[in-house]
């Protein structure tokens, strides 16, 4: 048969669909046997999750499923969350990076007890935060779910040297298999400390050596700062001054089977700790020790960066830096545009930064300003997060923790 262009038409060879197959596709998703729902359910985003649980009762019954928890904790990973840290420390705000929005959780119970109720959040892993009351003892809490949990008591004679640096990894999410790491001392002597969720105790504190080819000679009044007039004619120390909530700021990797914590010395260089081989390192110093500028240390895919908020020629810039361990020497990587940097030169800017995945979250805050700001390293894009309001209320926030909102998250 020959249609009025010219060609000749042919059997359409699509498959017909049967009456049966067309009311197999209005099925509903409460047909699906228990075992594959939670399946399906579990690869939904965690808010999304939320949301379609308060529509039944069956699927609201899921959270607290054993079957569905294991289900979710294959999920290889999850959009990360931020959770603020605002000056009060009530309560339990997070940014959501797949729905872009800012979320208010229901705080956790055992934050809200008197002498927990100053805590405050230091270290963040998996699905979990960490918490370290005015006493010194530590706290794991799921923001998601609100559980929460109290830490054996350290040692009171780890207690009395300085504290630099706490870093947490959670291993499973879903058989709360994580450790905290504590290093203190005082430069050149360090220590670090393990506590170990699968035998919920402290382990034996390790002294840490100088690495054999570190070269990098000491100051023993490191602690004191240094002081020089500003191009603008003010007093300012070398000494870095870390907001509360990013005091032991630091970072852990896993790279060729060693273990790594990272952290800021109070001059402002970076100390590489190894847990695996035991014994530290100090990085050679970004900037010199008489430049302003702001400083922090985050992890993104394994790897440990630094983040820089400079002033130079009358303008600032916030640039990202790798250490290439082959020539010894910083790159960068990524730089914020220099309009949206030029805003904060000369207003004292101080950053408190955390990496997630390909994502740099920037806190940025002075006197005169508290902005927030989400940082793509793969496609060096850099946007400015609207303003966090609760109830009418403005809100800002100090800094903020990453973590991935999994409701499996065990304590």
């Amino acid at each position: 048969m020959e249609n009025a262009n010219g060609w000749t038409s042919r059997p359409s060879r699509k498959r017909k669909l049967p009456r049966e197959g067309k009311d197999m596709l209005n099925f509903s998703l409460d047909e699906l046997n228990e075992d594959l729902l939670e399946r399906v359910l579990s690869w939904l985003p965690t808010s999304t999750f939320f949301r379609l649980s308060s529509v039944c009762k069956r699927w609201k019954s899921f959270a607290a499923s054993e079957s569905f928890k294991l289900a979710c904790s294959r999920i290889p990973s999850r959009e990360p969350w931020f959770f603020m840290v605002d000056p009060n420390l009530n309560q339990s705000v997070v940014f959501d990076s797949t729905e872009k929005a800012w979320k208010k959780l229901n705080h956790p119970p055992l934050l809200l007890r008197n002498c927990n109720c100053d805590s405050i959040p230091v270290a963040a892993s998996g699905g979990l935060v960490c918490f370290r009351n005015m006493s010194g003892d530590y706290l794991v809490c799921n923001p998601v779910t609100g559980s929460c949990r109290e830490l054996p008591p350290v040692d009171p004679d780890s207690q009395d040297r300085s504290l630099h640096a706490i870093a947490m990894n959670a291993y499973s999410n879903y058989h709360g298999s994580y450790k905290l790491v504590l290093v203190s001392g005082d430069l050149p002597k360090l220590s670090f400390k393990v506590y170990n969720s699968s035998a919920d105790c402290w382990e034996e504190e390790i002294m840490l050596r100088r690495k054999a080819d570190d070269c990098t000679e000491f100051d023993s009044t490191d602690d004191d700062a240094v002081y020089f007039l500003s191009n603008a004619g003010t007093v300012v120390a070398t000494n870095t001054q870390r907001s509360p909530s990013k005091q032991y700021s630091s970072v852990i990797t896993l790279k060729d089977g060693e273990e790594i914590v990272y952290f800021l010395s109070s001059s402002g260089t970076v100390v590489a700790c190894n847990l695996t081989g035991e014994y530290f390192s100090e990085y050679p110093r970004l900037l010199p020790v008489f430049s302003e500028y702001s400083i922090d240390v985050v992890e993104c895919r394994g790897e440990m960066l630094v983040v820089v908020l400079s002033e130079f020629f009358e303008s600032a810039s916030l640039r990202v830096w790798r250490f290439d361990e082959k020539t010894k020497s910083w790159n960068q990587i990524a730089a914020m545009p220099p309009p949206m940097s030029h805003e904060f030169y000369g207003k004292k800017v101080d950053i408190n930064c955390v990496g997630a995945g390909d994502q740099i979250f920037i806190c940025l805050s002075s006197a005169e300003l508290c902005s927030y700001v989400l940082c793509d390293l793969v496609a060096n894009d850099w946007v400015e997060l609207p303003k966090c309001s609760m109830n009418g209320e403005a809100l800002e926030f100090m800094s903020a923790f990453s973590f991935e909102p999994r409701i499996e998250a065990s304590v």
